[in-house]
């Protein structure tokens, strides 16, 4: 293994710079260092560029969604170097207040580290604290990239499902029909929703709701949703909404869109304030959920993929070596060819 490694390291501003870093070394019992084999690039490290991240650090080495091979490990890690690992977007200690209860995203000694305040996994090396808790091993019958997701946004999709406390045969409205959101219809399939409705602007992502047998009905929120939503529903509404968009009025479509005493989980990163119009949902009783992710359910995540019953590489629309990862920033944030999911790759 060499001394140094390439990593793309989020500077002051929105500069993001392809350098040369010494390769991690393990700090603590519980660290492990892993050599990354897939990775891929998030909205979230959008976030963290544009500024809207409070407790991410500047010059910290991007990226939090990963899978790859042990190489070394810490005396209290029980993998050994050469296991297949997918990766937890959360550090969490496993035992303080909030872990004991599963809450990890909340976790006194963690939380949202990787890529956000100490160096993540868009380079060839990474360290993970608390891989004991925040590595997963992956099945040998998984492969690297139907892993991937597990650790972020199929944990993500899976937590939002999981706030909306869904009942068989309920009706559940996903306001994004982005990576997230995909996941999300997902999950909420298998929690047992029988109508799943998309709502998302772009008329691809639509289709492809639709097509995968995602979504039973795929609507554009420039039209009148909340009446479609009405008479999709009986004239009540959804039993559960699940906003994974944060766009310019996600937030509000969301409450308008949800039934009498529904649940509204919030996955998604808000980069403005936004309001609750007190006087106008008077009487509908709502109870608003919010995120992060909890990542608390990799493993089952993994036995489900391996199960056939979760399959997320239909996400992975594009694909290019570490060196290229300034040109997949900009095909992900544009949405360019319908991107998806950019992902990173890693010696080929």
């Amino acid at each position: 293994m060499k001394d140094t490694m390439l990593a793309l390291v989020c500077r002051e501003g929105d500069a993001l710079s392809l350098e040369e870093r010494p390769v991690p070394r393990l700090q603590d019992r519980r660290d492990a260092i892993v050599r990354v084999t897939r990775s891929t690039i998030c909205t979230s490290d959008l976030h963290i560029r544009a500024g809207a991240v409070p407790r991410a650090l500047p010059g910290v080495v991007l990226g939090h969604e990963f899978v790859g091979e042990v190489v070394r490990a810490g005396e209290d890690v029980p993998l050994r170097p050469g296991a297949r690992v997918a990766a937890n977007c959360i550090s969490f200690c496993g035992s303080c207040w909030h872990c004991r209860r599963g809450y990890v995203n909340n976790c006194e000694r963690g939380g949202w580290e990787l890529g956000c305040r100490i160096d993540g996994c868009q380079a060839q090396y990474v360290r993970v604290p608390f891989a004991d808790t925040g590595l997963t091993p992956i099945p040998d019958s998984v492969r690297d990239e139907e892993a991937l997701f597990v650790g972020d946004i199929l944990s993500s999709g899976y937590f939002g499902a999981g706030l909306c406390e869904i009942r068989e045969g309920d009706t559940v409205a996903v306001i994004g029909a982005g990576p997230v959101g995909l996941c999300a219809m997902q999950c909420a399939r298998l929690m047992g929703a029988r109508q799943i409705i998309a709502v998302e602007p772009i008329e691809a992502r639509r289709r492809l709701a639709l097509q995968r047998g995602l979504a039973d009905a795929a609507l554009d929120p420039a039209e009148d949703v909340c009446e479609q939503v009405l008479a999709l529903t009986h004239g009540r509404g959804a039993d559960g909404v699940i906003e994974c968009a944060g766009a310019k009025g996600t937030f509000s479509l969301a409450w308008r869109l949800a039934r009498a005493n529904a649940v509204v989980a919030l996955l998604a990163m808000y980069e403005e304030d936004q309001t609750f119009p007190l006087p106008q949902m008077y009487g509908k009783n709502l109870v608003f959920k919010t995120g992060g992710v909890d990542a608390v359910h990799c493993a089952r995540l993994l036995g489900l993929i391996e199960a056939g019953k979760l399959d997320t590489s239909f996400l992975i629309t594009h694909r290019g070596p570490l060196q290229n990862i300034l040109e997949g920033y900009r095909v992900f944030e544009n949405r360019e060819d319908g991107c998806l999911k950019w992902v990173v790759t890693y010696g080929e």
